[in-house]
């Protein structure tokens, strides 16, 4: 490993469909594996050890240990399960001990479901398909995913606030665990706005993530520069490097904390995302039972849902306080667009879609 730089490790719903092709193996043929490959959704493939192996006639139970690298995960360590047993057809994927269940509306998954990610299940189907056309098997599988220790961990984590309960959730959308520290996100987000003005570009996007990236995306920017939580900072050199302007687009999910001064959006700074929005409904005009609909929410896409026609005047509100934020912060020509995957465009400041036209003109 290169002298100074963080050790990668691979997330809870890796290991979940590494156990889970595991298993499928063993119950097909009948034979333990030590070792299990798997390609993640970032393209890697990955070898990864399987232990505590059960065979049965109708079933195999595999674990695979959760492996966060240098990444300062509570759970890092834990063995995810994975029993799987032969049915006529399809995949049932579910959730047993220790895998919290959905109790709130607004999350990835629905009430009562295991909380089991999009792409961990999909990982998780894919895994044992492999499986299967491996062993030129053509039926289905039962898949249960359990953590025994993940009823203790899902205490240190925010799942019960979440309204996750019971346990962990089965998380990740590369596969992989990419640690880094503080520091070196920022000075990486520094160099490669650096390199972007090096390159004689006086626009540039900047966004917190994976999401706002896709999203720019499909609106015709490349080379984003992802500044994770440190938007601030991301703001800060945009003034340093001189640049004529500057887009910020992100998911209402982060943005919104803008709308209360924050500019570093890591949870352990501070949450207060629905107490905003409640705010900005109130501003809105929104009536008592809106406002107290929208406090009993969540996720900010949940809160969207409940607000249904008043979302765009609440957006409005939340807009004018992110703007104001911004603008405190930053000398440089800011353009704001905030998005949610689930209701498209929300809102944007006034000068967006200048700063997103000299952006594709460049």
């Amino acid at each position: 490993m290169e002298k100074g730089k963080l050790r990668e490790g691979y997330t809870t719903g890796t290991c979940a469909a590494a156990a889970a092709k595991a298993a499928a193996v063993a119950v097909m043929s009948g034979k333990q594996t030590e070792k299990i490959d798997i390609t993640t959704p970032a393209g890697k493939r990955l070898s990864l050890d399987v232990i505590n192996h059960e065979l049965t006639d109708s079933a195999a139970v595999c674990a695979v240990k959760k492996d966060a690298g240098d990444d300062p995960d509570v759970t890092d360590g834990i063995l995810i399960f994975a029993r799987v047993s032969k049915t006529a057809e399809g995949i049932h994927i579910d959730g047993g001990e220790g895998i919290g269940r959905v109790t709130k509306r607004g999350l990835d998954q629905p009430v009562g479901a295991a909380a089991i990610n999009s792409v961990p299940r999909k990982m998780i189907a894919e895994a044992v398909e492999e499986a299967a056309e491996e062993m030129d098997y053509t039926g289905g599988f039962d898949v249960e995913i359990f953590a025994p220790d993940g009823v203790e961990i899902a205490k240190k984590t925010f799942n019960p606030r979440l309204g996750i309960e019971g346990g962990i959730s089965i998380l990740g959308t590369s596969g992989i665990v990419e640690p880094m520290s503080e520091k070196a996100i920022i000075d990486t987000v520094y160099l490669e706005l650096k390199m972007l003005r090096g390159e004689g570009l006086r626009y540039a996007a900047v966004t917190p993530g994976n999401y706002g990236e896709r999203f720019l995306g499909e609106i015709g920017i490349a080379n984003a520069v992802k500044c994770s939580n440190f938007i601030g900072d991301a703001l800060d050199y945009a003034d340093v490097l001189q640049f004529s302007g500057i887009l910020l687009a992100g998911h209402i999910g982060k943005l919104v904390k803008l709308g209360m001064g924050v500019m570093n959006t890591h949870s352990k700074y501070g949450d207060g995302r629905i107490e905003c929005l409640v705010s900005c409904a109130l501003e809105a005009g929104c009536g008592l039972e809106t406002l107290k609909r929208v406090s009993e929410c969540v996720t900010t896409d949940d809160a969207l849902s409940v607000l249904g026609d008043d979302k765009r005047k609440v957006c409005a509100e939340l807009m004018r306080r992110v703007d104001k934020t911004v603008k405190r912060r930053c000398k440089t020509e800011t353009g704001i667009i905030m998005f949610s995957d689930k209701h498209g465009i929300l809102a944007k400041n006034e000068t967006a879609d200048k700063i997103i036209e000299e952006l594709r003109g460049q």
